[in-house]
């Protein structure tokens, strides 16, 4: 699957948005990919997650053990990430505000983990959920998303695999652009910033 027919899954969904939105990173953006209504769509989320599961397989030479994803945006990829590489899932939550394992979710001492996001804008979440896999005795042994909206420059501390790459431009609030600054925005997101 190439990046144009990527975007293209995203657009059928509706989940490739136009307006003025508040991400997860506290950053302003033109454009928004809702991956929830990507995957929304079982086919859809099996077809894209198995293209990534492929190129994971050819750019991560090692063994994994489990899929492992922040909460809420990771959960359905990350599912649908171990299902394609055969392999269990689970993920992490942020009751306190930092990520854990809950619900009786646990990582062997030294499991060799694939930390998987739905969409890495500045890899945030992924740095943090990372340090929670390692905390709680996993071995990451890279990272994977559908979407990475920084072009590649996100910096994870691992190898990240992208099913596309896109350079979407972000902004600080007090730099926004004057046409985007005339839109209301709106924060579709999961985190509190």
């Amino acid at each position: 699957m190439n990046e144009a027919q990527v975007l293209k899954e995203f657009e059928k969904a509706g989940a490739l948005l136009n307006g003025h939105f508040i991400l997860s990173s506290g950053l302003h953006s033109a454009r928004y990919l809702q991956c929830a209504r990507a995957l929304m769509d079982a086919k859809r989320a099996a077809k894209l997650c198995k293209a990534l599961a492929g190129k994971v397989r050819e750019e991560i030479d090692k063994e994994i053990d489990f899929v492992v994803s922040p909460a809420m945006g990771g959960v359905i990829v990350g599912y649908e990430m171990g299902r394609q590489l055969g392999v269990p899932s689970m993920f992490l939550e942020r009751p306190t505000g930092s990520f854990e394992l809950r619900r009786g979710f646990a990582i062997p001492k030294g499991a060799r983990c694939l930390m998987v996001e739905d969409i890495v804008t500045t890899g945030l979440s992924s740095r943090e959920a990372i340090a929670a896999i390692r905390e709680n005795g996993g071995r990451v042994v890279g990272g994977a998303c559908l979407i990475d909206r920084s072009g590649g420059k996100a910096k994870i501390g691992t190898k990240l695999v992208s099913l596309a790459k896109l350079k979407i431009p972000a902004y600080e609030a007090d730099k926004l652009p004057p046409d985007l600054a005339q839109i209301p925005a709106v924060k579709p997101g999961s985190r509190t910033k």
